[in-house]
């Protein structure tokens, strides 16, 4: 069987994303989806941000 996440199936997916829309409901999953792509980005920011200031640093 193929995995599409290396640790979820594509039936397994289904299944949470099925769940997600019975507790969150229609309306709020677009919501959800940006509150978290807009997480995601500050965390790749934050962590890109770490690594260019630490070879600042380095520099001084």
């Amino acid at each position: 069987m193929f995995s599409t996440f290396g640790f979820l199936s594509p039936m397994e997916i289904v299944i949470v994303l099925v769940i997600a829309l019975v507790i969150f409901g229609p309306g709020k999953l677009p919501e959800l989806g940006k509150s978290l792509g807009q997480g995601i980005n500050e965390f790749k920011s934050a962590t890109s941000g770490k690594e260019e200031a630490k070879g600042d640093r380095d520099k001084a």
